[in-house]
Order: structure tokens, then C-alpha cells, then sequence
């Protein structure tokens, strides 16, 4: 699954602060610096779920199943509007997150909804 991709020099692009993490095995990742879109962005209240009363709800369980959520967070798509907010620029050129990365305000809620719906 692509999480980021290059795009063309051909639109004007609002950017992202980018820096660059460098893994231990040599490879890297580009991130961006959203503080100042979550600043402007409405903060969307979902709660999350509390620890005793998940356990509650575990020990109630007849069977239990383990799910890897890999990457949860790159798993949501976002609206394409808005993901023209999530573009930065580097030497190597202009990217744009094709699903939505760390960082952005109310992505923990809107991962959470979409947890609560599956489950």
C-alpha cells in the first residue's frame, strides 16, 4: 500500500514543513509538520474506550481472536480535499499522503469510530 506519492510540479502546493526519520537499517522516512493545519482544524470529540471496562467486556468473551492492525492509522483513506493539505516538499520534489499520516489532529478519533464499527 502506497502511503505517500510523488506528484507534478504542475498545481500550486500549500506545504508541510518535511523532515526526515532515519531507521536503524538505514532506511528512511519523510514526514511532515502539521502543527499549523491542527491549528486551524476543529477538534472532532469520540471517546475513547476506557481500559477497566474493555477488560469487563474481555472477560465476558466466549472466544477471543487477535487482529494485527498493521500501519492502523495508513489504512484510512482521506478525502481527497483534504489531502491536498498533506503535501510537503523536499530536494527529491513534491509528495502528497495518499492515506492519512501521524500527526493530523483528529485522526486517533476517527480511527477510533472506525475500530468501534468493525467491532
Amino acid at each position: 500500500m502506497d502511503v505517500i506519492r510523488k506528484i507534478g510540479h504542475d498545481e500550486i502546493v500549500e506545504i508541510t514543513t518535511p523532515f526526515l526519520i532515519t531507521w536503524n537499517d538505514g532506511k528512511f522516512r519523510l514526514c511532515g509538520d502539521f502543527r499549523a493545519l491542527n491549528s486551524y482544524t476543529k477538534a472532532e470529540k469520540y471517546p475513547k474506550p476506557k481500559i477497566p471496562h474493555a477488560l469487563d467486556n474481555l472477560a465476558k468473551a466466549k472466544y477471543i481472536i487477535k487482529l494485527a492492525c498493521m500501519k492502523g492509522f495508513h489504512q484510512n483513506g482521506g478525502k481527497p480535499n483534504s489531502m491536498k493539505l498533506l503535501r510537503i516538499i523536499c530536494h527529491m520534489g513534491i509528495y502528497e499522503y495518499s492515506r492519512m499520516p501521524f500527526g493530523i489532529k483528529n485522526e486517533p478519533s476517527h480511527f477510533q469510530r472506525i475500530m468501534d464499527t468493525i467491532f
